[in-house]
């Protein structure tokens, strides 16, 4: 018997229950493995909170951990028990143990520790597909990144100066202000206080952006759009302040023909070669020293509850990861 989170019911934080539960052995194709850390997300709450629906009820939330392999089913060739692995998954990681689909790991380098590689896998890779494929930042390029405080901003402010870009992002305060402008951000604007719409055009001469990240949705749609460069790409990845509202797509056209997309992870991680250059990728930048990954915040897996609360409450910073 192992513990874990579970929901029996959507809803708020109180609706996580630390539950006693039974796993069993990993079947074909799958590895069970004991957790080091797990990540916190704000897919987490969207799926805690039904916005995002889980397959059946009740479930274990959580898309990613790190830890080592205690045992594999048949058919698995690529890991073996005492490695050391991280990995994004369906929901189930809210636990101390878990059994996984094997191809759904990764073997983490020994110079990453592994609570580092459970707060990066599901954010780092989020950030290398945003970069690096959804839209292929460069040289000379200027980007918009907002919660540029968040996980995937801190992330993806460092990775973005790395490759050359003029990195502008907004963040909710002046401390996070601050956190962004440590982690590659040249310019950040409190979007509580002044119109980001006017402070990006201030800060390029009005030129615009190449391209807008946005995980924020409600409450930056659609300025968002009307910062962008003819031809720019608007990429929506997240709602933290809820779902964009049905718009016109003729809108696209009238500031400028612009490009837009709401891309997913596990879409761009789908195929097995994709996650493992999407992880080599990752850990490369990070062991080279060109992102560094910081955990500012770490909770018991009992006290998910008051993790979730503070995350939605814009309370955390960058990465945080539970213990179990």
């Amino acid at each position: 018997m192992i513990h874990a989170i579970r929901v029996h019911q959507v809803g708020g934080p109180e609706v996580l229950s630390y539950e006693t539960v039974e796993i069993g052995e990993p079947g074909p194709g799958e590895a069970k493995i004991r957790h080091e850390a797990i990540g916190l997300n704000f897919i987490d709450v969207y799926f805690r909170t039904g916005l995002y629906k889980a397959a059946a009820l009740p479930f274990i939330p959580g898309n990613e951990g790190a830890g080592t392999v205690i045992s594999v089913g048949p058919d698995v060739s690529h890991v073996k028990p005492g490695d050391r692995v991280a990995y994004v998954a369906s929901p189930g990681s809210y636990a101390d143990e878990r059994i996984v689909a094997a191809d759904r790991l990764v073997i983490v380098p020994d110079a990453i520790d592994l609570q580092t590689a459970a707060s990066v896998m599901l954010k780092g890779m989020t950030a290398q597909y945003l970069l690096r494929r959804t839209f292929k930042v460069k040289k000379g390029d200027t980007i918009l990144f907002h919660a540029a405080a968040g996980g995937v901003g801190l992330i993806a402010g460092q990775w973005a100066k790395h490759l050359g870009a003029t990195v502008i992002g907004t963040a909710g305060s002046p401390e996070k202000i601050e956190l962004a402008k440590a982690h590659g951000y040249d310019h950040v604007i409190n979007y509580r206080t002044d119109d980001f719409v006017a402070r990006v055009k201030e800060l390029t001469d009005g030129q615009s952006v190449d391209v807008v990240y946005d995980s924020v949705g409600k409450d930056t749609f659609p300025g968002s759009l009307d910062v962008l460069k003819p031809f720019g790409m608007f990429v929506s990845f997240g709602q933290s302040s809820g779902s964009i509202p049905p718009f016109d797509i003729g809108l696209l056209g009238q500031k400028g023909s612009l490009f837009a997309t709401r891309p997913s992870l596990f879409a761009y991680i789908a195929k097995r070669q994709d996650l493992e250059t999407s992880a080599k990728d990752l850990f490369s930048v990070i062991e080279s020293g060109a992102v560094s990954v910081k955990i500012n915040q770490s909770y018991p897996l009992r006290d998910v509850a008051k993790a979730h609360a503070d995350l939605e409450g814009r309370k955390t910073t960058g990465t945080t990861v539970l213990i179990p």
